[in-house]
């Protein structure tokens, strides 16, 4: 069993703690501490963001989604499961239950290249490649090997 709670500025604490575990888990090469999640978090909710719970049948927080439902489709900003309920199915429901909950059929999500276990989950749920995303930064080049020509 899934419910969907919207939270509230209350709850900002919770979030950008839930945010520090989803930026661990998606090797994301961002830096922030919780005191700057936070300042970050409510930075979202005062642009119109909106965050919500997926609670458990004791009201247990299983995880949260952070959405820009102000766009169309909505942006769907971050998806976290925490970690002691993967596997169970809890992904799947949550993020089915939070489209019927703001009542929506579509949603975009960016999901990190080398995040292959978020990819498997998102082509899961059906969705599919739209467009790549490039970034550059002259210091932080990846170096990718590849196969000589011809091999």
């Amino acid at each position: 069993m899934v419910n969907i709670k919207e939270c509230l500025t209350t709850d900002i604490e919770i979030l950008a703690e839930l945010n520090k575990m989803l930026i661990e888990d998606e090797k994301a090469n961002n830096t922030m501490d919780i005191k700057q999640l936070k300042e970050r978090m409510i930075d979202f909710f005062n642009s119109g963001y909106k965050a919500y719970y997926f609670t458990g049948k004791h009201n247990e927080i299983l995880g949260y989604a952070l959405c820009d439902i102000n766009k169309t489709p909505i942006y769907l900003r971050q998806f976290f499961i925490n970690r002691e309920v993967r596997r169970k199915k809890y992904g799947q429901i949550a993020f089915k239950k939070l489209l019927e909950y703001i009542k929506t059929d579509k949603a975009e999500i960016d999901v990190y290249v080398w995040n292959n276990i978020g990819i498997e989950f998102w082509k899961s749920l059906g969705f599919e490649n739209k467009y790549i995303h490039m970034t550059y930064e002259k210091n932080n080049i990846r170096k990718y090997v590849t196969a000589p020509r011809g091999k």
